[in-house]
């Protein structure tokens, strides 16, 4: 009988904390996980942080040891509901935490909304009628509960720095899944990347040119047209995650991602996630309005309102090295404006960065025939596109037809460069692209097929 009573209790989480001695039975939310990874010695290591009514802050963590891949816990999302049997509570250094048992210990999961069968279970796992209920009553508090949803030390993506690790709380806002388990999710919080010092030569332009983004594959124009046009979009890739758990990056669901690593390729950031990475809950019901998503908000409420598409790291005016043929006071415009719309020979007025021009030298700016044609790779913090200068416009950017000297020195202001006596790009020192303002419009190469657009610099000129 003893045993059988034992197989119909729960240990409250707060009460389970203070059990020294024996096996308990839990029950929580799942407040945190990670990913697995391998221990010191021959089995595999999984973590989650659970919760109940009675000890929700900070929750418990229970460590979980099993054999091989396959046997882990597979936590969909934050949230979900997990039950243990057989655990027992140790402390280790000031915390105390479960620790799950591959000889003794079972497990169950079962999705945060609805439904009274776990998605998955462990070999050991017996399902008791009683369950149902546990699982219900849990739900019910979860559902009304304000939770305290973890630590504040969360980054945006304006704070990053190449090399150091970082918590973002971010949306995720589609997961690319390629070939060989090789997968990228895109993200975003709604502010605006650093600009990044650029460490490529100029001359290596023309056979190693910088990328448009990193990612090896080019997105369908419906899934960019989708994403959101200010605000930085960060690619997040894994580092040594079995491909079964990349899933639980949901597309439209805000994440808090713990213990994150930072990148730099080619002046473009990318975040990598770890097997020590985590991922934490964040709320996304319609009554929830996530920090970052209220801090972008105000962001488009500022005044004056032409100001309010400018990159961040432009204010409060880019630099005057150019001048354009529109108003101050018209409003600006990203480039993921410029990229996402459907219309062409529209004029958009933006602030970018010159990142690189090819051809590379001022002597083959003209072409053979004599008419100006010059490819410069702008970016502002939503993208990165090829625009060019022909003709006339080209002319009017560099103030007139100008000597190979004076168009280099133009040139080097333009993309950050800094000259040796001779003219030069210094060898060892990265360029910094000042922000400038641009006039922008697009066109087509094909008739009516928005893939085959073009953009096309004009109405802008570079300073004496």
């Amino acid at each position: 009988m003893s045993s059988m009573r034992d197989l119909y209790h729960f240990t409250k989480i707060r009460a389970a904390r203070n059990v020294k001695r024996g096996k308990v039975n839990i029950i929580g939310v799942v407040l945190e996980h990670g990913f697995p990874r391998k221990s010191k010695g021959t089995d595999w290591y999984y973590f989650v942080r659970i919760i109940d009514e009675t000890y929700h802050d900070p929750g418990l963590p229970v460590q979980i040891f099993f054999e091989t891949m396959d046997r882990s816990p597979r936590v969909l999302s934050p949230g979900d509901i997990i039950q243990f049997q057989s655990v027992t509570v140790k402390v280790f250094g000031d915390e105390v935490s479960a620790v799950y048992n591959k000889q003794y210990s079972s497990f169950a999961l079962y999705d945060a909304r609805d439904g009274s069968v776990p998605y998955q279970t462990s070999q050991r796992f017996r399902e008791r009628d009683l369950d149902k209920r546990f699982v219900t009553d849990l739900r019910r508090w979860f559902r009304d509960f304000p939770i305290d949803e973890g630590p504040n030390n969360f980054s945006f993506a304006r704070q990053l720095t190449e090399g150091e690790h970082f918590n973002l709380f971010c949306k995720v806002l589609y997961v690319y899944e390629g070939a060989e388990g090789q997968w990228t999710a895109f993200v975003w919080d709604g502010s605006d990347a650093p600009p990044a010092l650029i460490h490529k030569k100029l001359l290596e332009e023309m056979h190693q040119p910088l990328a448009l983004h990193m990612e090896s594959f080019s997105l369908a124009r419906d899934i960019v047209c989708s994403f959101p046009t200010l605000g930085t979009v960060l690619r997040v890739i894994s580092q040594d995650i079995e491909p079964d758990f990349l899933p639980l990056l949901r597309a439209g669901n805000w994440v808090k991602l713990t213990n994150l690593m930072c990148e730099l390729h080619d002046g473009l950031w990318r975040v990598v996630l770890t097997q020590y990475s985590r991922i934490h809950y964040a709320s996304n019901g319609d009554q929830f309005k996530p920090q970052p998503q209220r801090l972008y908000d105000e962001r488009l409420l500022r005044n004056p309102r032409n100001l309010r598409r400018m990159p961040q790291w432009s204010l409060p005016w880019p630099s005057r090295i150019t001048e354009v043929d529109f108003d101050d006071d018209c409003e600006f415009r990203t480039l993921m404006d410029v990229v996402t719309s459907t219309e062409v020979m529209v004029s958009y007025k933006c602030v970018v960065r010159v990142v690189s021009v090819l051809p590379c030298r001022a002597m083959d700016y003209n072409y053979p025939n004599g008419i100006l044609r010059i490819r410069l790779t702008l970016e502002d913090p939503t993208t990165r596109i090829h625009a060019f200068l022909y003709a006339e416009d080209g002319l009017k950017f560099f103030n007139g037809p100008s000597s190979d000297e004076v168009l280099s020195t133009k040139r080097n202001a333009l993309v950050g460069a800094s000259a040796n006596i001779d003219g030069e790009e210094e060898e060892d020192t990265p360029r910094n692209p000042p922000w400038v303002q641009v006039c922008l419009r697009a066109q087509y190469q094909i008739e009516g097929d928005l893939e085959s657009r073009e953009y096309i610099v004009f109405g802008t000129k570079l300073r004496d």
